[in-house]
């Protein structure tokens, strides 16, 4: 209702307008053009009546000005009454298609957000001891499926997750992200260990690319940070395959850059040769927190091409958040660290973010 009102404004002013103009001009001098664009100005966020309310305005409005500068006639005063009219019914019924197009541009907003809890459902918010909170921040509003992921999964060997961002855009990349989550949920119950998880990930993304062909089956891959928490959550062991490394916040407040100790490529490129598998293992005391999140949060640059900096940025910001109090949660890290990355990057996302925060309550 306020904003209906705010833009009632808008064709109230241009008729205010092309009364002072007329009033100011000599009387040859006729305002009917500008009175045609007050029905236009309502078209697009008005109601229908409001939009014919506003074009019978303008046609008294110009009817009386006319009367007073002596000039109606048919010629000029009645053709023009006319041409109001037009405008108005022209100003409905682009009214009306902009409102057959919105309705429809919202039913596709719902289907695009049903589907994409369906391909990418929100984890659990507690899940093995850890409190959990995820989000996933579309570069494009409207497009609200990507090629980012994250899953996690309880299994018989500890909590497992994976954070990962597949090649390509559009169907395609929504496609992998389904056999990605798929390999990874099936694999991550039967491999007793990371290394065992990987290599069925790779052998189950080579036969994907092997079924689709053509350009995905040399070229797609997947960068992906596969972690897994031990029994008693004192440790997380991860590997890294070319996925930005994440966060360690501890309970005072610092991050910590959990760096690989040895460089690796993608999932999907087991065919370019073979990899040492490393699995790094770092200590999680209790209230920490662990972060992952995909490139459109590493690569996002400011005005300048500054890269974005979580490690420095992140611990300053909590602690406002916190207020001295307790630490902060992992929605409210999340919703802080995207809030932030926001105001670097001038409010545009460069890329899809898919964000995943782990935390460990303290004892």
């Amino acid at each position: 209702m306020a904003q209906l009102s705010r833009a009632l404004w808008i064709p109230v002013g241009v008729i205010v307008l092309a009364v002072a103009v007329d009033l100011a001009t000599p009387r040859e001098v006729t305002s009917a053009p500008l009175l045609m664009t007050a029905p236009v100005s309502a078209a697009a966020m008005l109601t229908p009546g409001t939009i014919v309310a506003v074009g019978m305005a303008s046609m008294a409005v110009h009817a009386g000005l006319a009367w007073v500068d002596g000039t109606f006639g048919w010629h000029r005063g009645v053709a023009n009454q006319i041409t109001l009219l037009a405008v108005t019914v022209l100003a409905v019924l682009i009214n009306r298609s902009l409102h057959r197009q919105h309705a429809r541009t919202r039913r596709a907003l719902h289907v695009a957000a049903v589907a994409q809890r369906a391909v990418l459902p929100r984890p659990p918010s507690r899940l093995d001891g850890l409190e959990i909170a995820a989000r996933y921040v579309p570069a494009e509003n409207e497009a609200m499926i990507g090629g980012d992921l994250y899953v996690v999964q309880s299994t018989p060997h500890g909590t497992r997750l994976m954070v990962g961002d597949v090649r390509g855009k559009g169907l395609s990349a929504v496609n992998a992200v389904c056999a990605d989550i798929g390999a990874f949920r099936y694999a991550a119950d039967e491999a007793e260990d990371l290394g065992r998880l990987v290599l069925a990930l790779e052998r189950a993304l080579l036969r994907e690319g092997g079924r689709r062909g053509g350009l995905e089956q040399h070229e797609g891959f997947t960068t992906a940070l596969l972690a897994e928490f031990s029994a008693d959550l004192n440790v997380v062991r991860m590997v890294n395959r070319g996925h930005p490394p994440p966060l360690l916040l501890d309970a005072q407040g610092a991050a910590t850059v959990l760096e690989p100790t040895e460089e690796a490529p993608p999932l999907g490129m087991i065919t370019l040769g073979d990899w040492a598998l490393t699995v790094d293992t770092f200590a999680f005391p209790p209230g920490s927190t662990l972060l992952c999140y995909t490139d459109g949060i590493t690569e996002s640059r400011d005005a300048d091409g500054t890269f974005y900096d979580a490690a420095a940025r992140l611990p300053v910001l909590l602690r406002r958040c916190a207020g001295g109090g307790p630490s902060a949660t992992p929605s409210q890290t999340l919703d802080t660290l995207i809030r932030d990355v926001r105001r670097h990057s001038g409010g545009r996302n460069h890329d899809d973010q898919a964000l995943l925060a782990l935390h460990r309550p303290p004892a």
